[in-house]
């Protein structure tokens, strides 16, 4: 047995959103640790890029589109996932969607739904689906990933922050229900530095993240991976139903991007 407390050899991690930004670092990590992956997300062309760099790690991947908001899609994933590598151990709910909108009454009923559907309904599906496998065999580690829009205000992102709220309260029970073999724990990240980042004014994020906080700056994606490796391990043995910030100090400070 590995003296690491972080080693994953042997294991097998899915990860939803994983072609880009935190996901990707995340499938890297986990393969650099001794893990097969995974990657989901919509677009199958930047899957299999990472899926590649996985592989050039020296371990197995798997490239699969899917979307998350489709039960069917989910459904399939799982499939997929089980006949290709027997199990899953280790789960990430990490897909996100935050799109903008002009004015809250301009939200339209498709809109409210789709950001649910991703940030929420998705993540329930998915680890409703291998929570039920982890528990019926040797156990396993489901990690979501919020976001502090779920515990500050949240201008501009309303139902987006009411769908992170949401999966902080599922991580929690998902905790008891699939306890004592499956932990259960999510990620709580602040703004990070990932391509979603490109949309912001940056020069005013910079000036605002001195003041605001407490580290005076964003996140760099692979700033997300100790959490990641630590939830996913037998690091985080006695942790489950936490919901762990990885925000610089932001909560608290609810207009950092305004």
């Amino acid at each position: 047995m590995s003296n690491n407390l972080f080693d994953l050899t042997g294991k097998v991690a899915l990860i939803t959103g994983g072609s880009r930004g935190l996901g990707r670092q995340m499938a890297l990590a986990f393969a650099d640790y001794g893990a097969d992956v995974i990657i989901a997300s919509r677009k199958l062309e930047a899957c299999i890029e990472v899926a590649k760099e996985v592989e050039a790690r020296g371990r197995r991947a798997l490239a699969h589109a899917c979307h998350v908001g489709r039960w069917a899609d989910l459904d399939a994933l799982v499939e997929v996932s089980l006949k290709t590598f027997g199990k899953v151990d280790i789960l990430v709910n990490n897909a996100g969607l935050s799109p903008l909108y002009p004015a809250l009454d301009e939200v339209t009923e498709e809109l409210f739904d789709k950001v649910l559907a991703i940030n929420l309904k998705g993540p329930f599906r998915l680890a409703a689906l291998l929570g039920k496998h982890m528990a019926a065999g040797d156990g396993g580690s489901i990690i979501n990933v919020s976001s502090t829009a779920a515990v500050t205000p949240s201008p501009k992102s309303e139902p987006y922050g009411a769908a992170k709220a949401g999966l902080n309260a599922l991580t929690r029970s998902l905790a008891y229900a699939y306890g004592p073999k499956v932990r259960v724990n999510c990620i709580m990240p602040g703004p990070f530095l990932t391509d979603i980042s490109k949309a912001w004014d940056l020069a005013a994020f910079e000036r605002s993240a001195k003041t605001r906080i407490p580290l005076g700056r964003g996140g760099q994606p692979h700033e997300i991976v100790g959490a990641a490796l630590y939830l996913a391990s037998a690091a985080s043995s006695f942790t489950t139903g936490t919901v762990l910030p990885v925000d610089g100090g932001v909560q608290g400070n609810p207009q950092v991007l305004d």
